[in-house]
């Protein structure tokens, strides 16, 4: 008996010049460059042969230009919000990228309990809260659209942390999710369950 679930396509956006210098963006509005809008189209050739119903995004400049390169085939605007953009940074932001390897440590050697209300700092956002604003939203759209195909562009770090919470990365995993990596998710609203991927090493049932 086949299921209501929504299906939902969640990618990374393309590449920026600050990933290319290993810099954290945050909150930062860094646009695409000219090799994160020839891999987005690249992306979007594979994955034209799908029938989305609806493409969400980021307000952040790299994933609603991502989105919306993904979308122009499908004929659908894009819907941004700020619920899906990447941790807010604060002081951070600017800076050399393997400070945020440094953090990763530090929480994982914390208790389990405490890890997701860890604040680095009063003004950067804890796991908890990033994924407060984060789930809200794609619980919302799985709500809206049973039986549906739905693009939605994100961040990294975003996807770190909702892969730690679904428990399939930890704190401390090396695991690189890189530009334009995505996740293809099934949820009723409530769950997630991961049913592909493609640039993330992870143990997944596909289907």
């Amino acid at each position: 008996m086949k299921n209501n679930n929504c299906t939902i396509y969640l990618v990374r956006h393309g590449k920026t010049d600050w990933n290319n210098q290993g810099i954290i963006q945050g909150h930062t509005d860094v646009p695409l460059n000219i090799e994160g809008e020839e891999e987005a189209k690249e992306l979007a050739k594979e994955l034209n042969n799908i029938k989305f119903d609806g493409f969400f995004s980021s307000d952040l400049l790299r994933a609603k230009r991502t989105a919306e390169i993904i979308a122009v085939e499908h004929e659908l605007a894009v819907k941004t919000t700020k619920a899906l953009r990447e941790r807010h940074f604060a002081h951070l932001e600017g800076k050399p990228a393997k400070l945020l390897k440094e953090i990763s440590k530090t929480i994982s050697e914390l208790e389990e309990s405490k890890r997701f209300s860890y604040k680095s700092h009063p003004l950067v956002e804890s796991d908890g809260e990033l994924m407060n604003r984060f789930l809200i939203f794609l619980r919302e759209i799985a709500i809206s659209n049973p039986n549906k195909n739905i693009l939605v562009v994100t961040h990294g770090g975003v996807m770190r942390v909702f892969l730690i919470l679904l428990g399939h990365l930890t704190h401390g995993s090396e695991v690189r999710i890189g530009n334009l990596s995505y996740l293809k998710l099934e949820s009723d609203g409530v769950d997630f369950f991961v049913k592909g991927t493609k640039g993330i090493d992870i143990k997944v049932e596909n289907i």
